[in-house]
């Protein structure tokens, strides 16, 4: 009987050690998730404005050692390249097309200082018709109390021509 109890007690002692000792779970520091979704979305409109009018400055999205990932390209490293590849973008962007970003997501780390971001883009014509639209993901750091981008990548919903169907287009 008494090594029956005595067991009972190892096993209760064990059991409680047990859970005493599992890893507490991160719990956020008390940041305001809508605030940084707000703080995100008006970066993008920031870098929406410039698109539109086509005089970007990447200082003021991306970090100088920031990765930007698009579709048929390499990975283009560094802010310097990055705002060199967007405007040769923009110098095929037609007049009057222009674009919007939406955050539709934001995941921030539990102290705010990263957050992944999860958004479409769309680009209408001079009479706000809708051409194309896109998706995107983009990872923020917080850097001397600002967002900044350090990686991004985006894929277009539009579909890649044919050589035939662009030759047809400049016709």
């Amino acid at each position: 009987m008494k090594n029956k109890i005595f067991k009972r007690m190892i096993l209760c002692s064990l059991t409680i050690l047990f859970i005493a000792c599992q890893p507490k779970k991160e719990e956020p520091i008390g940041i305001d998730k809508e605030q940084i979704k707000n703080e995100i979305q008006a970066i993008e409109n920031k870098m929406a404005e410039m698109f539109n009018d086509r005089n970007v400055n990447a200082s003021h999205y991306y970090d100088v050692n920031a990765v930007s990932f698009s579709q048929n390209k390499p990975p283009i490293v560094g802010r310097f390249d990055i705002e060199k590849s967007i405007k040769e973008d923009l110098a095929g962007f037609p007049k009057g097309y222009q674009i919007a970003f939406v955050v539709n997501e934001i995941f921030p780390s539990s102290d705010g200082i990263q957050v992944v971001e999860i958004g479409n883009y769309r680009v209408s014509d001079s009479t706000s018709t809708a051409l194309y639209t896109g998706n995107y993901i983009a990872v923020f750091e917080k850097i001397d109390g600002k967002y900044l981008c350090v990686r991004d990548m985006s894929a277009s919903d539009r579909r890649l021509e044919s050589k035939e169907e662009a030759e047809k287009e400049k016709k």
